[in-house]
Order: C-alpha cells, then structure tokens, then sequence
C-alpha cells in the first residue's frame, strides 16, 4: 500500500483560483480523478488525500464527492469557516461522512497572527471531539505562531503541510530549521514532505538543493511523523509527479522496508485513521 497524502482536485474558475497566475498556466484547467489516476498507478500509488485548495464548503462537499465516486480517493481534508460559531454544527454534520477525516486553511495568505485568534483557536479546539485532524499550511515565517498553536492543543493530531515552505530557492536554512525543530517537539504534530519543488528554483532546481532540508525534517520529525504528499498538480510547474516522488524514494533508500511503508502510507493512515479496507 502507498498513499499519496497531499494532493488537489479542481474545476477551474478564473475568479476563485486567481492565485494561479501566469507563472503557472499550466494549471489554468480543471484536475479531476480521471487526470491523477493513471498518474498514481504509473508511480506505484494505491490512493490519496484530496486536500482543500478553496475556502468553502462548496469545496468541501465537491471533494467529498469526489471521494465518494472514486475509491483511491481514501480521505478528504476540507474546509469549514472555524471561525464561525457554529462552527461545531457544520463539523458534525461533514462527520457523517467517514471520508472527511480533516480540516485545513489557508493560513499561508492570512496575516501571521491569524491561528493566535481566540475565534479559530475556539474553532480548533472542537475538532478533536470529532476525530479531526488538522493540516497547518503556513510559510516559514509563520511557524512561530504554529508553535504557539500546537502548544495549547497538544491533544490535537496537526500536520505542517509542505515542511512549512522554507526559502529553498535563496537556499536560506535559518530560523525555518530552529523553528521546525521546536514544532516536533510536539509529538503530535506530523510533517508532509510535500511542495518542495515549489519552492525551490522552478526551472533550475537539483536534488542536491533539497536534501538539506529534508535532513532537518527527519532530524527532528523522526520518520514515524513523516508522510509523503506530492502536491499534485500545484507541483506541476516546477515538477513531475515522478520526479517529486523520485526525490522522495531516493532520499529514503537510506532506511528499511519497514520504515519506507510508514513514509508512503502507514504514517498516513494512522494520523488521519483511514479505513482503508
């Protein structure tokens, strides 16, 4: 079994998705099942997690849709307003389905402070009573306020999604190491390798260019909360499905079989309970 655990289905709307600028036109289109399956089976991949990449409950219950028609589909993580009041309301009733098995925003575009508010921290803390996990997307400057997050839910399963995009491009280490360090002091807080490419040089990036920074991730992660994501398609611009997992698979031929099925899939399945039949 191998699961890719971070990846994005959309049809495309100029209006909702105007983060994809030119620089990206190649993801000017919509990305359904049909496009990512043939892609999981040529790189050896029995499922996914569909993520958010919109901040509605239209997205939501399109990819739990999705899911439901699709069985490689094996978890959704999607998006409710935690900051709502009834906010427990709209939980409960996504709940029912077993396939949302998380929540996440889109932190990176909210100003630093945003997970410090008293209205999401209320938000957050209901989402254990419903089995939910919650995945932490942020840029490197923003982890001190992730910290501090973690810090006060330290009952709650959260994942940082593509190791919190550090400056892989200016080849900056610092404070993204320290930082990254002192959020897996949390034992649970998982990581995502994931959404490397995409910070690093798009046309000119080397494997070399990234190993550093996944020597930090599992340093201080340890490979047991550490999970594979390939950011499909938002990868696409500065890299191929293969050639994302390629990094990946190389770089973990390091450890045992045992440990290698825990990055592709064990690990995954833990944090976000899959039922995987």
């Amino acid at each position: 079994m191998r699961i890719d655990a971070h990846q994005h289905f959309w049809e495309y709307d100029p209006v909702r998705d105007s983060w994809i600028d030119d620089t990206m036109a190649v993801l000017k289109r919509d990305f359904l099942p049909a496009d990512l399956e043939p892609v999981l089976k040529a790189n050896r991949m029995d499922g996914s997690i569909a993520v958010q990449a919109g901040q509605s409950e239209n997205e939501t219950s399109f990819l739990l849709d999705l899911a439901e028609k699709n069985t490689f589909i094996k978890g959704v993580v999607g998006w409710v307003d935690l900051k709502d009041h009834g906010v427990d309301e709209r939980l409960a009733f996504y709940s029912r389905n077993p396939l949302f098995r998380g929540v996440r925003h889109i932190v990176q575009a909210e100003p630093d402070e945003f997970m410090l508010n008293p209205d999401f921290q209320r938000g957050i803390n209901y989402l254990r009573s419903f089995g939910l996990t919650y995945d932490i997307l942020v840029y490197a400057r923003q982890l001190l306020a992730a910290i501090q997050l973690v810090d006060r839910f330290p009952d709650q399963p959260f994942v940082v999604d593509h190791i919190a995009k550090p400056e892989i491009r200016n080849k900056k280490m610092e404070p993204w190491s320290e930082h990254i360090h002192e959020i897996a002091g949390a034992k649970n807080v998982y990581c995502k390798l994931s959404g490397m490419v995409t910070e690093a040089d798009w046309n000119n990036w080397k494997e070399q260019d990234i190993i550093p920074y996944m020597d930090v991730v599992f340093n201080a992660f340890g490979p047991d909360r550490i999970m594979f994501g390939s950011d499909w398609p938002v990868c696409n611009p500065a890299g191929t499905f293969k050639e994302v997992i390629g990094i990946v698979e190389k770089y973990c031929t390091q450890y045992d079989d045992s440990i290698r099925a825990g990055i592709f899939a064990g690990n995954a399945i833990k944090f976000y309970k899959l039922d995987i039949g």
